[in-house]
């Protein structure tokens, strides 16, 4: 499973809540006694539930736990990059040539697309989810 910070351009929903599934079990499985709290595995599961508390009911294709989560979260300053590659894979421009396609104002172009997404925070960095 990849590591899922608020350093990643792309965090898929789903490592997302394998995760916190993973943090569940492992701090349901401790002894009675044992200090789970001021732990970094405790930590990590309250941001991770926090980016779920701030994804759900945000559209989405991935349900779990009854509610509804967007799969994709796209990290804000890698949001032009992203731009660029979903245009070029939807086949909305060649990758391979050269005019008008070097002439494309991909900052404008990231702007409109991020009208169509909606932003979520993740320890103090937007991410855009659809």
């Amino acid at each position: 499973m990849a590591d899922i910070s608020n350093t990643n351009d792309i965090i898929d929903i789903r490592d997302v809540i394998a995760r916190v599934e993973e943090l569940r079990e492992e701090r349901d499985a401790l002894e009675e006694g044992h200090d789970w709290g001021g732990s970094d595995e405790s930590e990590e599961l309250k941001d991770l539930e926090t980016l779920l508390e701030e994804c759900k009911g945000n559209g989405g294709d991935e349900e779990w736990e009854g509610d509804w989560y967007p799969v994709t979260l796209i990290r804000e300053s890698y949001f032009q990059d992203y731009a660029q590659e979903l245009a070029e894979d939807i086949g909305a421009i060649n990758p391979k040539a050269t005019w008008p396609n070097n002439c494309i104002d991909w900052e404008q172009a990231a702007r409109e697309l991020q009208q169509d997404y909606t932003g979520c925070d993740f320890g103090g960095v937007t991410y855009y989810t659809r």
